[in-house]
């Protein structure tokens, strides 16, 4: 029987590459495809490209695959970029991975896997894909928590849907990242002690409101306190995200002091984008920082359909434990959470990821968040 050809997504990191090993170790065909999808300032100090496709390249040798290049800069620029900038224009605080994987990596590479007669793809992601076996669902396919908690990635993947996931294999989803490293060192991978990447997903790191600057028009503006009290200028909305502390800008405006006679730090709390005005207050569990409620639109079903109204839990945010919630999705494009305790800087454009348990269920793009 001929074995089955799988086109893994190696992108120079440590995860990707020990994946590629993982699948050719199980029998697999295996094929690299390195994904290059970012031009702009490819020759500037923060883009990596030319390394990371040397990394993927050395490692496909060491490994024993074939490895290619392929350029989706266009479709990055196009599907990813272009709503990025929209949304950050907009005041929104988007993120770029979550529209990365679902038009980048599932739609994109996928496609070109297929043409190169691919069974399956494959990513460095810690997920897993589960197969029901009865039920009303039998047969389809579940996203799944990877089995290293602290590096789980569901929350980015939540727009994957059913004809997606039965072509993705993940074979880091049962194992932990020390493992990873521990079989990257053992094979000699030649980025064994590589870092993690960080920053924008393809862009890399960077100043990042030096980046923005380039693409957005803004707008310096008030800011403000609760009580109507301005105490700065920001420099254009775009540029702060909710609940941010650091690099407000306020220098040396004077904080009260709270009850116990310390000064509160300050925080981003609201966007007035009609009257390009940013709320900032100070404390950390102040009531503008706290949302019993939330309402998401974009919405995406792994299972095709919303779940059945139940209680379930949710993430509003990547770094954060699941927080039990009530779900109202009574259309298909919108849908409503509640949740039993407020929950801290709720920010329109980031995800609400949905789980039961350890099944993800998909999310939407939060629109809004009641006070």
């Amino acid at each position: 029987m001929a074995k089955k050809k799988v086109v893994i997504g190696m992108s120079g990191g440590v995860d990707s590459s020990v994946s590629a090993w993982l699948l050719k170790e199980q029998g697999y065909e295996v094929i690299g495809l390195f994904m290059k999808n970012w031009e702009d300032d490819d020759d500037s100090e923060y883009c990596s490209t030319r390394q990371d496709w040397i990394d993927a390249a050395s490692v496909a040798d060491v490994v024993g695959v074939d490895i290619e290049a392929v350029n989706f800069a266009a479709e990055y620029k196009d599907r990813v970029f272009a709503e990025f900038l929209r949304e950050y224009q907009a005041g929104r605080t988007p993120n770029p991975d979550v529209l990365c994987n679902a038009e980048i990596k599932f739609k994109a590479f996928l496609d070109h896997a297929m043409q190169l007669g691919a069974d399956l793809i494959a990513t460095g992601h810690y997920a897993r894909v589960r197969q029901v076996t009865d039920g009303p669902q039998a047969g389809g396919f579940q996203l799944l928590k990877a089995v290293d908690a602290s590096k789980d990635q569901s929350y980015f993947l939540h727009r994957l849907n059913q004809a997606q996931l039965s072509k993705t294999l993940f074979p880091l989803g049962e194992i932990h990242k020390t493992e990873v490293r521990r079989i990257a060192e053992q094979l000699k991978l030649p980025n064994a002690a590589k870092k993690d990447s960080t920053g924008i997903c393809f862009i890399g790191e960077r100043p990042f409101r030096d980046f923005l600057n380039r693409y957005l028009s803004y707008k310096p503006g008030p800011m403000m306190t609760p009580e109507g009290k301005v105490v700065g200028e920001h420099v254009g909305l775009s540029f702060y995200t909710l609940g941010q502390r650091k690099g407000i800008g306020l220098g040396g405006i004077k904080s009260h002091q709270n009850a116990e006679g310390n000064s509160e730090p300050w925080y981003v709390a609201r966007k007035d984008v009609a009257n390009n005005t940013l709320y900032i207050v100070q404390g950390h569990d102040h009531p503008w920082l706290l949302s019993p409620a939330l309402t998401a639109g974009q919405t995406s079903w792994v299972a095709g359909q919303a779940p059945a109204l139940h209680s379930l839990s949710a993430k509003t945010r990547y770094r954060q434990a699941d927080v039990p919630c009530r779900l109202d999705a009574s259309n298909d494009a919108a849908f409503s959470l509640a949740f039993e305790d407020p929950q801290w800087a709720v920010t329109p454009g980031q995800s609400a990821v949905l789980y039961d348990g350890d099944v993800c269920l998909g999310g939407g793009i939060i629109d809004s968040a009641a006070a």
